[in-house]
């Protein structure tokens, strides 16, 4: 093993850091702190709870079937991307000659190259797996959002319409943070592109989208906007 190769294992822990150290520091960073997520958790429950006060509820359940649209095309497009990869692990030396005559590019193996192909295949196939859950959980949604009792319907307790919210509203939240977790690995796997032309730039492009992702979730005018209806003691007690 070369001096190369110790530097592409680097970047790969490296990598592997990053992306489960910010999954762990954003969930629980969430908890004591303003963020896109935990925001939209609040938007979700005053969504079901208006819903409960609507005698036609077309409208939330084309919200929920659009959702679930969202995570079927990017459950198809991982498909797509992992029957590419799949592809392209049968041509490995005419892809490698093809990446050497890039500027800057190193010489690598080609168990350091199919390395590389096997972490983008294991990014999609989590993604797949994220996105086709996501579909599912809205899915249970829509079907609460179907039983949901008419707002005249005097058998009904207020107590158990707001715990029919509430539910509703949690399997949207785990939904979207279903989805959410899909999308972050689209990041990633731009990040593990970077690799394939250098290991260095591998480093660098994981760190950026890290700080890309912290900056949408955390600081981004999106959260502004969401928060400008909310306060940081409402997302505590809805907790």
């Amino acid at each position: 093993m070369n001096f190369s190769n110790l530097f592409d294992i680097f970047a790969l822990a490296w990598f592997f850091v990053c992306w489960l150290g910010y999954t762990f520091y954003s969930r629980h960073r969430g908890v004591k702190k303003p963020s896109l997520s935990n925001s939209l958790d609040l938007y979700r429950f005053d969504w079901m709870m208006r819903m409960l006060n609507r005698e036609n509820r077309i409208a939330d359940t084309s919200v929920i079937g659009n959702l679930e649209r969202n995570g079927a095309f990017f459950a198809s497009s991982c498909m797509l991307i992992l029957a590419g990869i799949l592809t392209a692990l049968g041509y490995t030396e005419e892809i490698i000659e093809v990446f050497s005559t890039f500027p800057f590019s190193i010489q690598t193996d080609v168990w350091v190259w199919e390395l590389r192909m096997g972490v983008l295949l294991i990014l999609f196939v989590y993604a797949f797996f994220k996105f086709t859950w996501s579909m599912r959980v809205y899915n249970m949604a829509g079907i609460l959002i179907g039983s949901a009792p008419s707002p005249d319907d005097p058998k009904v307790s207020p107590g158990a319409r707001e715990a029919l919210a509430l539910n509703a509203a949690k399997l949207c939240n785990q939904a979207g943070d279903a989805f959410n977790l899909g999308l972050r690995s689209y990041y990633y796997a731009l990040a593990v592109i970077s690799w394939f032309v250098h290991p260095f730039l591998f480093i660098a492009i994981t760190a950026f989208v890290v700080y890309v992702l912290f900056r949408r979730e955390f600081k981004s005018d999106a959260l502004l906007a969401l928060r400008a209806g909310k306060t940081f003691e409402d997302i505590a007690n809805f907790k």
